[in-house]
């Protein structure tokens, strides 16, 4: 990678192993995983449920739960400072101010019992960037998000708003103080198929906007379609692929990314089921020597269950990368 491209990295993750000890045993969540997130992109970090995706955004953050969550290796480097090695009171100024996180329930996000002005006030205040009136710096979040009337509506409580308009009000949050890096976990999960539409384009036009850079958590690979440029695919604490939008809905090259595009149902076409992925993902407290997806992989060969396979490059134009024995 040349010196030019270097500097547009905003966020690199190299080796990332977090893992959780519990009585059972480790359960390894993220299990030595590499990707980098170049600034003024959208990226989608795409798989099933249990994948390890929401761990990852958690550790970017040092929020992993503890005692039972550590992160035992690797590096998380945002503007090649390593996040892993700041102190507490040191992540504190980063979170909501250069990295913000949006979570998937907007009702659980905010607080159910003090006014939408405090709520966000304290993003500003926190961080102490209270220049001028912060109720104005307030009514100028919601307006920024498209919230009807600020003016009155800064004055209501969470459960007064509508889920959509809740989580643009966290969105507005989230975005207050001009932040580099906005982490979005399954953003659109708790509202209805026409609200996540807006969600979806207010964030792309925030984007637009601020230029910040958009880590894309999610399940649903229309959401990677709509919004997202590049994509990485997660499978059992692995990532397994990573390209360009475009080139992964052409021509997947992992047998996981293939069944998941299978597996989306298309408009106008009939079928008489739906495709599914036989089997289940391995248990994270004993995870296979080989490639995580060999058992529910038909094209599996004897060293698929062996060894786990080294990353490739497939176009190295594009930086379509895989990991898996076919392309080897």
């Amino acid at each position: 990678m040349t010196d030019s491209i270097n500097k547009k990295i905003l966020l690199q993750i190299q080796g990332l192993k977090t893992y959780f000890f519990t009585k059972r045993g480790v359960v390894k969540a993220v299990d030595g995983i590499d990707l980098s997130i170049r600034r003024g992109e959208i990226v989608g970090l795409v798989g099933e449920s249990g994948s390890g995706k929401s761990i990852t955004s958690l550790s970017i953050m040092r929020l992993v739960p503890r005692p039972a969550g550590e992160i035992v290796d690797g590096r998380i480097l945002l503007h090649n400072e390593n996040l892993l090695e700041k102190s507490e009171e040191e992540m504190r100024q980063i979170r909501g101010n250069r990295i913000s996180m949006i979570l998937q329930d907007p009702m659980v996000s905010l607080n159910q019992i003090l006014r939408v002005e405090y709520q966000i006030g304290e993003v500003f205040r926190f961080h102490k960037k209270t220049n001028g009136s912060l109720r104005e710096m307030c009514i100028n979040v919601l307006r920024n998000v498209k919230v009807p009337s600020p003016e009155l509506r800064i004055r209501d409580y969470p459960f007064q708003f509508s889920g959509g308009m809740c989580q643009r009000v966290v969105i507005g949050m989230a975005i207050a103080n001009s932040p580099e890096l906005l982490i979005a976990d399954e953003p659109t999960t708790a509202l209805d198929v026409t609200i996540q539409s807006q969600i979806l384009q207010l964030m792309k036009r925030v984007q637009q906007e601020t230029g910040a850079a958009i880590l894309m958590i999610t399940h649903d690979l229309s959401t990677v379609a709509q919004i997202c440029s590049r994509v990485m695919v997660m499978y059992a604490g692995r990532i397994v692929e990573k390209a360009p939008v475009h080139t992964f809905y052409k021509t997947p090259a992992h047998p996981y990314s293939s069944g998941l595009i299978k597996s989306v149902p298309v408009l106008g076409k009939k079928t008489e089921r739906l495709f599914s992925i036989e089997g289940q993902p391995p248990s994270l407290l004993d995870p296979p020597t080989g490639c995580r997806f060999a058992s529910r992989c038909n094209l599996a060969e004897e060293i698929c269950r062996r060894e786990y396979p080294p990353e490739v490059t497939l176009d190295e134009k594009v930086n379509h990368r895989v990991s898996c024995w076919l392309h080897t």
